[in-house]
């Protein structure tokens, strides 16, 4: 993730890949899993609470701590399934690889 140049970053955004990502709330005490094709659309979603009763809305869960890009949806919702079943330990362990401070990567995108 921090690899990821803006220019790539954006390249991935406008031709169909689709994001794997974990968001967590501001104290970092609740995850959420998701996949999207458009991330910027989905993260606005998410920290305007446009979806009033879902899960993220009602916990306040709206900051990107990770994301992975897929070309595929199938491997995408593949991963996405996997991660959902492992120990919240190791998803912190992965997410701390390439975020360690679990900063909000949600400015790395259009209108953030």
């Amino acid at each position: 993730m921090s690899g990821i140049s803006w220019p790539k970053l954006r390249f991935f955004m406008k031709h169909n890949f689709y994001f794997v990502y974990i968001l967590s709330n501001s104290r970092n005490t609740v995850l959420y899993i998701g996949i999207t094709s458009d991330l910027n659309l989905r993260l606005w979603q998410h920290k305007n609470g446009f979806y009033k009763k879902a899960f993220t809305s009602r916990y306040g869960v709206d900051k990107l701590i990770y994301f992975e890009i897929y070309e595929s949806p199938f491997v995408a919702i593949k991963r996405e399934k996997i991660l959902k079943k492992w120990k919240r330990e190791w998803k912190f362990n992965l997410i701390r690889k390439k975020n360690f401070d679990l900063a909000d990567l949600s400015d790395r995108f259009v209108g953030f």
